[in-house]
């Protein structure tokens, strides 16, 4: 690595197996707190940093760094993001199980408690039953109670993740409907639903009762339309922004379009003449200072800014989510490492090495062009740590 300049150089591995020498650029400065208040609801999808130390077997063991993983949220919460909690960005049903899944969700509901204005919302799903254990939609049921009632009794919201073990069962739309509707009559308070697309977990495609997304459509709208009192709103995810803007042009007009399309991102939140996505995203973890500086130009009437300032993270989102898209965590976390809000880089369940080198080389480069990289030597330090580990030297 070479520091001798103002900024520092690497060597950056390349395909076929050469390398060539990355020169990083100066970064953007982001306000550490918000300018003002945001006219869009925006929640950040939050990762736990694992602990490295622990003494467990990391396919198989949960270890967190509690300290590490609660500083992050606060963080978020600084710039004015929301936390979506205990979601696939966590590793959800990848890593994290849903006893420590239960504690994140504690001791976030704590930590939220002493932050002015802090914006919460918990994973609630039924990954403590095993798909290939639920027999009947009964179990789908009782196995979604059980979580949101641990989750209400701390005080929290609710986020309704999609069910593997649902997915299982069902035949039909019907059931979809039937689920739905027994567990949302029993909710303290309105619900944001969760979507989530085949790309990111293969074991929900056929979701809502067809791998005909249309048709699917069709039957979340009828769930929300007969429960629209229990639902603030609808996160999707299935990175097709169209299928967003059609859905969104049909829900009631109280319930929220929140976007997880980690690919079409500002043109969602920005909106049209018809309406806009409020943000439920995994990739605002990655990008946190520059959403929430771009959130404050939007709300400030300056659409100019808030494109400007988007527009070049979108392709570091693109690579950080291509297929397969639910190795997506590894680069979250790996942003997270390079930006020093954790002292490693190391995952639940081992999935630092879901990607390869020359992925993270690539996604490093992006971020750079980005301006994300905020501190670049150690940005640079920290990349080159990671190439030795990989034997490019």
């Amino acid at each position: 690595m070479n520091t001798r300049t103002s900024l520092p150089s690497l060597s950056l591995p390349v395909a076929g197996g050469g390398l060539e020498v990355f020169q990083l650029s100066q970064p953007l400065s982001f306000a550490p707190h918000p300018e003002r208040a945001f006219n869009r609801i925006a929640y950040s999808a939050a990762h736990v940093v694992a602990d490295p130390r622990a003494d467990v077997d990391p396919w198989l063991d949960c270890a967190i760094d509690w300290d590490a993983t609660m500083a992050y949220r606060l963080h978020l919460w600084q710039l004015g993001l929301g936390v979506a909690e205990a979601m696939d960005t966590a590793q959800r049903g990848m890593g994290l199980d849903w006893p420590t899944s239960l504690e994140l969700i504690r001791r976030s509901i704590d930590a939220a408690r002493g932050v002015p204005g802090a914006l919460l919302a918990s994973g609630a799903g039924t990954d403590h039953l095993a798909p290939e254990a639920a027999q009947t939609l009964d179990d789908v049921v009782h196995a979604y109670e059980e979580q949101i009632g641990a989750i209400e009794a701390l005080g929290g919201r609710i986020i309704l993740m999609a069910s593997r073990a649902l997915a299982r069962v069902a035949r039909s739309a019907d059931d979809y409907h039937h689920i739905y509707s027994r567990v949302l009559s029993q909710v303290r308070q309105p619900v944001i639903l969760h979507w989530l697309g085949d790309m990111f977990d293969p074991a929900l495609a056929g979701y809502w009762g067809s791998r005909d997304a249309m048709t699917a459509m069709d039957t979340a709208l009828a769930v929300i339309n007969s429960h629209a009192d229990k639902v603030d709103g609808i996160k999707i995810s299935l990175l097709d922004k169209d299928k967003e803007i059609s859905m969104r042009r049909r829900l009631p007009a109280s319930v929220r379009m929140y976007t997880g399309d980690d690919f079409n991102y500002a043109e969602l939140i920005g909106g049209d003449e018809a309406g806009h996505s409020d943000a439920l995203l995994g990739i605002f973890d990655a990008i946190a200072p520059a959403a929430s500086a771009a959130l404050a130009a939007l709300a400030g009437g300056d659409r100019a800014r808030f494109e400007n300032i988007l527009a070049p993270t979108v392709p570091l989102s693109r690579h950080i989510f291509k297929a397969p898209t639910r190795f997506y965590k590894t680069g979250v976390v790996f942003m997270a490492y390079l930006n020093g809000l954790q002292d490693h880089f190391v995952m639940v369940g081992g999935q630092q090495s879901t990607r390869s080198v020359l992925h993270l080389a690539e996604l490093f480069r992006l971020a750079d062009r980005a301006g994300l990289l905020a501190d670049p030597h150690r940005a640079a330090a920290r990349m080159q740590s990671v190439l030795a580990v990989h034997g490019v030297v």
